[in-house]
Protein backbone atom coordinates (compact mmCIF):
# COMPACT_ATOMS: atom_id res chain seq x y z
CA UNK A 1 0.00 0.00 0.00
CA UNK A 2 2.58 2.55 1.06
CA UNK A 3 4.27 1.49 -2.40
CA UNK A 4 1.31 2.15 -4.30
CA UNK A 5 0.94 5.32 -3.13
CA UNK A 6 4.44 6.35 -3.67
CA UNK A 7 3.88 5.49 -7.19
CA UNK A 8 0.59 7.58 -7.50
CA UNK A 9 1.45 10.98 -5.85
CA UNK A 10 4.63 10.73 -8.28
CA UNK A 11 2.23 10.73 -11.24
CA UNK A 12 0.01 13.64 -9.97
CA UNK A 13 3.44 15.73 -9.27
CA UNK A 14 4.62 14.42 -12.71
CA UNK A 15 1.22 15.60 -14.79
CA UNK A 16 0.56 18.85 -12.55
CA UNK A 17 4.26 20.12 -11.87
CA UNK A 18 4.29 23.50 -9.75
CA UNK A 19 4.60 27.09 -11.46
CA UNK A 20 7.96 28.51 -12.46
CA UNK A 21 6.64 32.00 -11.36
CA UNK A 22 5.91 31.08 -7.74
CA UNK A 23 5.52 34.62 -6.00
CA UNK A 24 7.82 34.60 -2.81
CA UNK A 25 6.25 33.13 0.64
CA UNK A 26 4.49 35.61 2.47
CA UNK A 27 6.62 36.08 5.08
CA UNK A 28 9.90 36.57 2.84
CA UNK A 29 7.39 39.24 1.24
CA UNK A 30 6.07 40.81 4.65
CA UNK A 31 9.85 41.52 5.55
CA UNK A 32 10.85 43.33 2.13
CA UNK A 33 7.71 45.51 2.89
CA UNK A 34 8.66 46.44 6.22
CA UNK A 35 12.62 46.94 4.93
CA UNK A 36 11.14 49.09 1.94
CA UNK A 37 9.01 51.02 3.82
CA UNK A 38 12.22 51.90 6.63
CA UNK A 39 14.11 52.56 3.59
CA UNK A 40 11.81 54.63 1.98
CA UNK A 41 11.01 56.99 5.31
CA UNK A 42 15.05 57.03 5.80
CA UNK A 43 15.40 58.63 2.00
CA UNK A 44 12.29 61.42 3.08
CA UNK A 45 13.57 61.81 5.94
CA UNK A 46 17.18 62.37 4.12
CA UNK A 47 15.77 64.41 1.77
CA UNK A 48 14.35 67.06 4.51
CA UNK A 49 18.14 67.44 5.77
CA UNK A 50 19.87 67.49 2.31
CA UNK A 51 19.07 71.48 1.87
CA UNK A 52 21.03 72.95 -1.03
CA UNK A 53 24.06 74.97 -0.24
CA UNK A 54 23.94 78.80 -0.92
CA UNK A 55 27.12 80.79 -0.98
CA UNK A 56 27.26 84.40 -0.45
CA UNK A 57 31.02 85.17 -2.11
CA UNK A 58 30.59 88.74 -0.69
CA UNK A 59 28.52 90.49 1.70
CA UNK A 60 26.81 93.46 -0.62
CA UNK A 61 27.73 96.71 0.71
CA UNK A 62 29.52 94.89 4.03
CA UNK A 63 25.86 94.72 5.32
CA UNK A 64 25.81 91.45 7.93
CA UNK A 65 23.10 90.09 9.08
CA UNK A 66 22.43 86.76 11.05
CA UNK A 67 21.25 83.82 8.48
CA UNK A 68 18.49 82.91 10.80
CA UNK A 69 16.73 86.16 10.17
CA UNK A 70 15.79 84.62 6.89
CA UNK A 71 13.24 82.25 8.99
CA UNK A 72 12.57 84.61 11.21
CA UNK A 73 11.00 87.52 8.87
CA UNK A 74 10.05 85.82 5.96
CA UNK A 75 9.92 82.04 6.96
CA UNK A 76 12.40 80.44 4.49
CA UNK A 77 14.49 77.75 5.70
CA UNK A 78 14.39 75.36 2.64
CA UNK A 79 18.23 76.17 1.59
CA UNK A 80 21.83 76.32 3.82
CA UNK A 81 22.88 79.84 3.38
CA UNK A 82 26.98 80.49 4.23
CA UNK A 83 29.60 82.58 3.57
CA UNK A 84 32.47 79.95 3.94
CA UNK A 85 34.08 79.93 0.61
CA UNK A 86 35.84 76.56 1.44
CA UNK A 87 32.35 75.28 0.54
CA UNK A 88 32.77 76.37 -2.91
CA UNK A 89 32.95 73.02 -4.70
CA UNK A 90 30.11 71.91 -2.86
CA UNK A 91 27.92 74.73 -3.14
CA UNK A 92 24.35 74.48 -5.21
CA UNK A 93 24.98 77.95 -5.61
CA UNK A 94 27.16 81.03 -5.60
CA UNK A 95 26.17 84.82 -5.05
CA UNK A 96 27.90 87.82 -6.72
CA UNK A 97 27.12 90.91 -5.88
CA UNK A 98 27.38 93.16 -9.05
CA UNK A 99 28.77 96.43 -7.11
CA UNK A 100 31.19 94.39 -5.11
CA UNK A 101 32.73 92.96 -8.05
CA UNK A 102 36.84 94.47 -8.88
CA UNK A 103 37.19 96.16 -12.09
CA UNK A 104 39.41 93.21 -13.55
CA UNK A 105 37.23 90.46 -11.79
CA UNK A 106 40.05 88.96 -10.07
CA UNK A 107 37.54 88.34 -6.23
CA UNK A 108 35.28 86.40 -8.64
CA UNK A 109 34.93 82.80 -7.53
CA UNK A 110 37.02 80.20 -9.66
CA UNK A 111 36.54 79.64 -13.07
CA UNK A 112 34.93 77.39 -14.99
CA UNK A 113 32.01 77.31 -13.06
CA UNK A 114 30.97 73.67 -12.17
CA UNK A 115 28.44 72.21 -14.63
CA UNK A 116 25.93 72.26 -11.50
CA UNK A 117 26.48 75.11 -10.22
CA UNK A 118 24.17 78.21 -10.63
CA UNK A 119 26.23 81.64 -10.42
CA UNK A 120 23.59 84.33 -9.16
CA UNK A 121 23.92 88.26 -10.09
CA UNK A 122 22.54 90.15 -7.00
CA UNK A 123 22.12 93.52 -8.71
CA UNK A 124 18.73 95.69 -7.32
CA UNK A 125 20.12 99.45 -8.82
CA UNK A 126 18.34 100.59 -12.09
CA UNK A 127 20.38 100.79 -15.08
CA UNK A 128 21.04 104.22 -14.86
CA UNK A 129 23.24 103.57 -11.88
CA UNK A 130 24.83 100.28 -12.79
CA UNK A 131 28.15 100.35 -14.17
CA UNK A 132 29.49 97.58 -16.94
CA UNK A 133 32.24 95.58 -15.55
CA UNK A 134 34.28 94.19 -18.60
CA UNK A 135 33.68 90.13 -18.82
CA UNK A 136 31.07 89.46 -16.88
CA UNK A 137 28.56 89.10 -19.82
CA UNK A 138 27.96 85.64 -19.65
CA UNK A 139 29.56 84.33 -16.40
CA UNK A 140 26.01 84.14 -14.67
CA UNK A 141 23.12 81.86 -14.93
CA UNK A 142 20.50 83.20 -12.60
CA UNK A 143 19.64 86.70 -12.76
CA UNK A 144 18.42 88.40 -9.04
CA UNK A 145 16.74 91.90 -9.46
CA UNK A 146 13.79 94.31 -8.90
CA UNK A 147 12.36 93.37 -12.45
CA UNK A 148 9.64 91.13 -13.17
CA UNK A 149 11.27 89.36 -15.65
CA UNK A 150 14.03 88.26 -13.27
CA UNK A 151 14.97 84.86 -12.96
CA UNK A 152 14.65 85.89 -9.36
CA UNK A 153 12.30 88.80 -8.81
CA UNK A 154 12.89 90.93 -5.16
CA UNK A 155 9.83 92.84 -4.08
CA UNK A 156 7.48 93.63 -1.26
CA UNK A 157 4.15 92.69 -2.21
CA UNK A 158 0.87 92.96 -1.03
CA UNK A 159 -1.27 89.89 0.59
CA UNK A 160 -4.60 89.00 -0.38
CA UNK A 161 -7.46 88.33 2.00
CA UNK A 162 -10.73 86.40 0.82
CA UNK A 163 -12.32 87.30 3.98
CA UNK A 164 -12.69 91.55 3.80
CA UNK A 165 -10.95 92.94 6.67
CA UNK A 166 -12.93 95.28 8.97
CA UNK A 167 -13.29 99.67 8.16
CA UNK A 168 -10.06 100.77 7.87
CA UNK A 169 -8.76 103.42 10.60
CA UNK A 170 -6.73 105.99 8.85
CA UNK A 171 -3.93 107.14 11.57
CA UNK A 172 -4.34 110.36 12.65
CA UNK A 173 -2.51 113.28 10.27
CA UNK A 174 -1.02 116.51 11.16
CA UNK A 175 1.25 116.79 7.87
CA UNK A 176 -0.41 117.72 4.23
CA UNK A 177 2.40 116.07 2.43
CA UNK A 178 5.89 114.65 3.42
CA UNK A 179 9.14 113.36 1.69
CA UNK A 180 12.01 111.20 2.76
CA UNK A 181 15.66 112.32 0.96
CA UNK A 182 18.75 110.48 1.70
CA UNK A 183 19.98 111.02 -1.96
CA UNK A 184 20.67 114.03 -4.00
CA UNK A 185 23.58 113.01 -6.34
CA UNK A 186 23.05 114.37 -9.94
CA UNK A 187 24.67 111.39 -11.24
CA UNK A 188 22.48 109.11 -10.06
CA UNK A 189 19.39 110.16 -11.88
CA UNK A 190 17.39 112.35 -9.50
CA UNK A 191 17.14 115.71 -11.53
CA UNK A 192 13.41 114.74 -12.52
CA UNK A 193 12.26 114.37 -9.48
CA UNK A 194 14.30 117.31 -8.36
CA UNK A 195 12.84 119.49 -10.97
CA UNK A 196 9.53 118.09 -10.13
CA UNK A 197 9.78 118.79 -6.26
CA UNK A 198 10.85 122.34 -6.88
CA UNK A 199 7.86 123.37 -8.65
CA UNK A 200 5.23 121.33 -6.61
CA UNK A 201 6.79 123.19 -3.23
CA UNK A 202 5.45 126.64 -5.04
CA UNK A 203 2.05 125.43 -4.58
CA UNK A 204 1.56 122.96 -1.61
CA UNK A 205 3.36 122.90 1.65
CA UNK A 206 6.06 119.31 2.04
CA UNK A 207 7.50 118.21 4.78
CA UNK A 208 11.31 117.13 4.47
CA UNK A 209 13.12 114.87 6.08
CA UNK A 210 16.75 112.51 5.57
CA UNK A 211 20.29 112.84 5.16
CA UNK A 212 19.87 115.62 1.80
CA UNK A 213 18.60 117.62 4.33
CA UNK A 214 18.99 119.31 8.04
CA UNK A 215 16.33 116.85 9.86
CA UNK A 216 17.71 112.88 9.69
CA UNK A 217 14.88 110.79 10.37
CA UNK A 218 15.78 107.93 12.97
CA UNK A 219 14.96 105.00 11.96
CA UNK A 220 12.30 104.36 15.04
CA UNK A 221 10.50 107.15 13.29
CA UNK A 222 10.25 105.92 10.27
CA UNK A 223 6.28 104.77 9.97
CA UNK A 224 5.17 106.34 12.84
CA UNK A 225 6.60 109.73 10.70
CA UNK A 226 4.94 108.12 7.64
CA UNK A 227 1.52 107.49 9.33
CA UNK A 228 1.13 110.95 10.41
CA UNK A 229 1.61 112.47 6.94
CA UNK A 230 -1.68 112.72 4.24
CA UNK A 231 0.07 112.25 1.42
CA UNK A 232 3.94 110.57 0.74
CA UNK A 233 6.17 111.80 -2.49
CA UNK A 234 7.27 108.12 -3.60
CA UNK A 235 9.50 109.69 -6.05
CA UNK A 236 12.38 106.94 -7.64
CA UNK A 237 15.55 108.24 -8.46
CA UNK A 238 15.70 107.28 -11.59
CA UNK A 239 12.49 105.76 -14.01
CA UNK A 240 12.87 102.52 -15.35
CA UNK A 241 10.35 99.74 -16.06
CA UNK A 242 10.10 97.94 -13.17
CA UNK A 243 11.66 99.93 -10.80
CA UNK A 244 9.36 100.45 -7.87
CA UNK A 245 11.42 100.36 -4.60
CA UNK A 246 9.97 100.51 -0.90
CA UNK A 247 9.35 104.17 -0.81
CA UNK A 248 5.60 103.15 -2.37
CA UNK A 249 5.85 100.22 0.39
CA UNK A 250 6.59 102.43 3.15
CA UNK A 251 3.21 104.32 3.31
CA UNK A 252 1.34 102.08 1.94
CA UNK A 253 2.41 100.05 5.17
CA UNK A 254 1.65 103.45 7.07
CA UNK A 255 -1.73 104.09 6.15
CA UNK A 256 -0.86 106.96 3.79
CA UNK A 257 -1.35 107.89 0.37
CA UNK A 258 1.96 107.34 -2.28
CA UNK A 259 1.48 110.40 -4.62
CA UNK A 260 4.28 108.34 -7.40
CA UNK A 261 6.96 109.81 -9.89
CA UNK A 262 8.36 106.71 -11.56
CA UNK A 263 7.59 104.48 -14.39
CA UNK A 264 3.93 104.56 -15.86
CA UNK A 265 0.73 104.08 -14.01
CA UNK A 266 0.04 100.47 -15.82
CA UNK A 267 3.63 99.35 -14.49
CA UNK A 268 2.81 100.24 -10.84
CA UNK A 269 -0.63 98.68 -11.12
CA UNK A 270 1.20 95.43 -12.09
CA UNK A 271 1.41 95.43 -8.11
CA UNK A 272 -0.30 97.54 -6.60
CA UNK A 273 -3.70 99.02 -7.00
CA UNK A 274 -4.88 101.73 -9.09
CA UNK A 275 -7.31 103.50 -5.93
CA UNK A 276 -4.26 103.10 -3.87
CA UNK A 277 -1.72 105.75 -5.22
CA UNK A 278 -1.65 109.35 -7.21
CA UNK A 279 0.47 109.35 -10.26
CA UNK A 280 2.14 112.20 -11.19
CA UNK A 281 1.21 112.08 -14.46
CA UNK A 282 -2.45 111.99 -14.26
CA UNK A 283 -2.08 115.61 -13.97
CA UNK A 284 -0.97 118.40 -16.48
CA UNK A 285 1.40 119.71 -13.92
CA UNK A 286 2.59 120.08 -10.56
CA UNK A 287 0.41 122.78 -10.09
CA UNK A 288 -2.56 120.88 -10.91
CA UNK A 289 -1.79 118.24 -8.23
CA UNK A 290 -1.24 120.37 -5.75
CA UNK A 291 -4.86 121.59 -6.30
CA UNK A 292 -5.88 118.30 -6.40
CA UNK A 293 -4.05 117.58 -3.20
CA UNK A 294 -5.79 120.36 -0.97
CA UNK A 295 -9.11 118.99 -2.60
CA UNK A 296 -8.64 116.05 -0.64
CA UNK A 297 -7.32 117.30 2.49
CA UNK A 298 -11.16 119.34 2.58
CA UNK A 299 -12.80 116.22 1.63
CA UNK A 300 -12.42 113.01 4.10
CA UNK A 301 -15.08 110.93 2.06
CA UNK A 302 -12.80 111.25 -1.05
CA UNK A 303 -9.67 110.75 0.89
CA UNK A 304 -10.99 107.59 2.90
CA UNK A 305 -11.25 105.99 -0.55
CA UNK A 306 -8.05 105.59 -1.32
CA UNK A 307 -7.81 102.83 0.94
CA UNK A 308 -11.03 100.95 -0.20
CA UNK A 309 -8.22 98.34 -1.16
CA UNK A 310 -7.60 96.99 2.46
CA UNK A 311 -10.88 95.48 2.67
CA UNK A 312 -8.98 93.25 0.50
CA UNK A 313 -5.20 93.51 0.64
CA UNK A 314 -2.88 93.47 3.22
CA UNK A 315 0.39 95.52 2.93
CA UNK A 316 3.84 94.20 4.75
CA UNK A 317 6.29 96.64 6.53
CA UNK A 318 9.24 96.57 5.13
CA UNK A 319 12.93 96.33 7.55
CA UNK A 320 14.53 99.76 7.33
CA UNK A 321 18.07 99.19 9.14
CA UNK A 322 20.58 100.08 6.78
CA UNK A 323 22.02 96.22 7.40
CA UNK A 324 19.35 94.65 6.27
CA UNK A 325 19.10 96.06 2.95
CA UNK A 326 19.64 93.28 1.30
CA UNK A 327 18.14 90.65 3.78
CA UNK A 328 15.06 89.63 1.31
CA UNK A 329 17.26 89.59 -1.63
CA UNK A 330 19.49 86.78 -0.26
CA UNK A 331 16.20 85.40 1.62
CA UNK A 332 14.38 84.76 -1.97
CA UNK A 333 17.43 83.68 -3.26
CA UNK A 334 17.61 81.02 -0.71
CA UNK A 335 14.39 79.72 -1.53
CA UNK A 336 14.20 79.87 -5.23
CA UNK A 337 17.20 77.54 -5.32
CA UNK A 338 15.45 74.94 -3.13
CA UNK A 339 12.46 74.95 -5.29
CA UNK A 340 14.12 74.70 -8.75
CA UNK A 341 16.81 72.31 -9.28
CA UNK A 342 16.87 72.06 -12.86
CA UNK A 343 19.48 73.11 -15.01
CA UNK A 344 19.99 76.79 -16.29
CA UNK A 345 21.81 77.83 -19.02
CA UNK A 346 24.26 80.93 -18.92
CA UNK A 347 22.97 84.31 -20.47
CA UNK A 348 24.02 87.89 -21.45
CA UNK A 349 23.50 90.13 -18.29
CA UNK A 350 24.27 93.20 -19.99
CA UNK A 351 22.04 92.58 -22.77
CA UNK A 352 19.01 91.86 -20.80
CA UNK A 353 19.33 94.58 -18.13
CA UNK A 354 19.97 97.38 -20.99
CA UNK A 355 17.71 96.43 -23.85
Amino acid sequence: MTLAGVISFSIVFYMFPPSRNCPPQFVIHEQQSESSSDKSNNSVSNAAEDKPILLLWVWPENYRFEFSDCKKFYNIDNCKLTDDRSLYTNSDAVMVYHRGISWDLSNLPPSPRPPFQKWIWLHLESPTNTKKIPGLENLFNLTLSYRQDADIAVRMRLKTRKKPAEDFVVPKKDKLVCWIVSNNDPSTGVSARNKYYQELSKHIKVTLFGRAYSWFLSYDEYYPTLSSCKFYLSFENSIHKDYITEKINGPLAAGTVPVVLGPPRKNYENFVPGDAFIHVEDFQDPKSLAEYLHLLDRDDVAYRRYFNWRKHLTPTPHLILQTQEFVLAICTACDYIARHRDYKEAHDIYDWYFN
